[in-house]
């Protein structure tokens, strides 16, 4: 277990997640004050906290409902016990689920730069996790999770059914890696290798209210890309002065597409630097993609996001094809064959609202 503030702490900066540092299921604004202020390249320790296990449907009581997993109360997250118990404001039907840390402001940042958000360590804070269904949601609503629908509130204020289907997911180590464990019965499991990422990272956009937490866009949130893992950088378009980063949803795994709902949600210790890229230097890239864009050591990743699943598909393929013509210098009708023979475009997630597909480029392929 990883308490807040307890153990390896990476950063130059530490952030906890507490009711004074954070949003539920709403994304920060151009409005909301900083909980943080860094220079720029600094790096910080953020301790997430995933939702599952702390929502409405869960009982809003994460002792009380892991103890029905065998989960002894000195294995329950301090800190998601006390934003569970709070007056953080969160509406199960009108809010996202996600718990989102910050905002953090980065000195010097101005609409027009590009933030780039480097993973550069994350640590799994709790040996089990969740993967869930929920009624009206997923690849396919109204047929999953196989159970009475949600009724939604009670009338006189009584015990609401939610009917969600929460699988709880024990982290074992195999082999020295972490793998989770989904039990299915007669001593079965399946079992499979973590790689751990944040699923939610971005900078507050140019508007007033906060936003809803699920879908993502140009600012970034709730991309669900499972390649930003630890060695990976994320470039998002600043929105407004100081960025105001934010970040939350920690996934210990995730299938390209997350076709359930949620992958498996589980707390993240996350290391990130955050860097300003000037507007002048950054202008090729934003003026190729005018959006999120990722890259790893071995790969660059160009995103399309849009509700219809189509059109995010068309979108990942034209900045794709904007990337290697405007960064690589390749006509574009070169850029549109090599992508046909040699790219990969991977369905993100499809359960957003907003559905993402990112292109994997491989850098070996320019040398």
């Amino acid at each position: 277990m990883l308490q807040p503030k307890e153990g390896r702490i990476d950063g130059a900066h530490y952030l906890p997640t507490t009711p004074d540092t954070c949003l539920w299921g709403r994304l920060p604004d151009r409005d909301r004050p900083p909980v943080l202020r860094i220079a720029s390249g600094g790096t910080v320790t953020i301790d997430t906290l995933s939702h599952e296990g702390i929502l409405e449907d869960q009982g809003r009581d994460p002792v009380a409902y892991l103890a029905g997993f065998g989960v002894p109360a000195d294995r329950v997250l301090a800190d998601a016990r006390d934003l569970a118990a709070s007056g953080v404001p969160h509406d199960y039907d009108a809010d996202g689920p996600h718990v989102v840390t910050g905002p953090i402001e980065v000195i010097g940042a101005e609409p027009g730069d590009v933030l780039r958000v480097e993973t550069l360590s994350l640590l799994v804070r709790a040996p089990y996790g969740f993967i869930s269904s929920r009624h009206g949601y997923g690849a396919l609503p109204g047929e999953f999770p196989e159970t009475e629908p949600d009724g939604g509130p009670a009338a006189g204020g009584g015990e609401r059914a939610y009917n969600s289907v929460c699988e709880f997911t024990e982290v074992v180590e195999e082999a020295g890696r972490l793998h989770g464990t989904l039990p299915y019965g007669g001593g079965r499991a399946a079992r499979f290798p973590l790689a751990p990422f944040l699923g939610l990272m971005g900078v507050a956009p140019d508007a007033s209210g906060p936003a809803h937490s699920v879908p993502p866009g140009a600012f970034g949130g709730n991309l669900d890309i499972n390649e930003l893992q630890v060695g990976s950088s994320l470039y998002l378009p600043v929105q407004v002065p100081g960025a105001s980063f934010y970040a939350g949803d920690p996934h210990y795994a995730q299938g390209d597409g997350e076709v359930a709902l949620t992958a498996l949600e589980a707390p993240l210790r996350a290391t990130l630097r955050l860097t300003v890229i000037p507007r002048e230097e950054a202008a090729p890239l934003l003026g190729a993609l005018g959006g999120p864009f990722a890259e790893t050591a071995t790969h660059w990743l160009p995103v399309g996001l849009h509700e219809d699943l189509d059109e995010a598909m068309r979108r990942a393929v034209r900045a794709a094809v904007g990337f290697l013509a405007t960064v690589q210098g390749m006509p574009r009708h070169t850029a549109l064959a090599y992508l046909s023979a040699a790219a990969d475009f991977e369905i993100s997630q499809v359960v957003d609202q907003v559905k993402g597909v990112h292109c994997l480029i491989r850098k070996a392929d320019f040398r």
